[in-house]
């Protein structure tokens, strides 16, 4: 049995246009309805022939809907949700897709006061953007970490559970204030240093930009990947779960600083324990199926 006949998707981006490939591929009797605030990737949408219709409106999006998935930028999501409060069924399930949660569940809270949400987190990505960048299988083997309060539903936890799982993904649950400090870890300082790394190259006097394009090793190009990540989406994480950024971050600046006095003193020992521990910790990824050594996660895009 279907978890929801009726979904809206407002915001066509990757994470938007992947999920609604993904509900034709799975669930294809599902109706899907979907909106973008810009009208190019409205055009674009129904010239891909993605959903069943699209709306020049958010509120129209929503009036029959029974899930509505926002997959807007984090900071978004607030103005996002008053704007379809009106128009929303009172048994609608609302749900997002943002990196970042304690803001998104305030926002929600505060927009949307008699309605149930259940946030979200579909742990996958890639660093293109736009309707055409989506593809079916992006969620395929991935974990969506799902972050409700403490009086939400429980019967609606398990559908929105179900969608994912449906999707591909396996889910878990976690408070959000544990989400942001996990993501901080996992997610949001790396991007932070790989912006950081690239922005540093580029700015480089005696080294030409040609050269950084030209000599890069496997891994700054890594970085690059990850730093042409959407900007406004990665703004909007970073201040919106801005006390956990910080908390990782402070602890990460005396980790290095730890590993440049090790290198200023000769220390050896100490850079090997480190290393070695890290690369433990990557085979433990690829053992767990969270990469394999092919590019883009061995995925097809279709």
């Amino acid at each position: 049995m279907l978890a929801f006949s009726r979904v809206t998707v407002i915001g066509l981006g990757l994470i938007g246009s992947s999920i609604v490939r993904a509900v034709r591929q799975h669930m294809p009797t599902v109706r899907l309805t979907a909106y973008d605030a810009d009208p190019a990737v409205r055009a674009r949408v129904e010239e891909l022939g993605l959903v069943d219709d699209v709306t020049d409106t958010p509120g129209a999006a929503v009036t029959d809907a029974d899930l509505v998935m926002l997959c807007v930028p984090v900071g978004a999501i607030g103005t996002t949700a008053e704007t379809i409060a009106d128009d929303l069924p009172a048994d609608a399930i609302v749900s997002d897709v943002g990196g970042a949660k304690q803001s998104v569940s305030a926002a929600l809270r505060a927009a949307l006061p008699n309605n149930v949400f259940v946030p979200g987190h579909p742990v996958a990505g890639t660093e293109h953007s736009g309707p055409d960048a989506g593809f079916a299988t992006l969620f395929h083997g991935r974990w969506c970490i799902l972050t409700p309060e403490e009086d939400t539903p429980q019967a609606a936890v398990e559908r929105v559970k179900a969608f994912w799982q449906a999707l591909g993904s396996d889910v878990e649950i976690m408070t959000p204030r544990h989400h942001d400090l996990v993501l901080a870890v996992t997610s949001h300082v790396p991007h932070l240093i790989a912006y950081s790394i690239v922005g540093t190259a580029s700015d480089l006097e005696e080294v030409t930009r040609g050269e950084v394009i030209k000599y890069s090793a496997g891994g700054f190009r890594d970085f690059t990947r990850i730093a042409a990540s959407d900007p406004t989406m990665w703004r909007d994480v970073f201040l919106n779960n801005r006390e956990a950024v910080l908390e990782i971050l402070q602890r990460l600046t005396e980790d290095v600083t730890a590993l440049q006095r090790a290198i200023r003193w000769g220390d050896g020992d100490t850079l090997i324990n480190l290393f070695t521990r890290t690369r433990a910790i990557r085979r433990s990824i690829i053992e767990q199926g969270q990469d394999d050594e092919r590019p883009d996660f061995g995925r097809a895009h279709d």
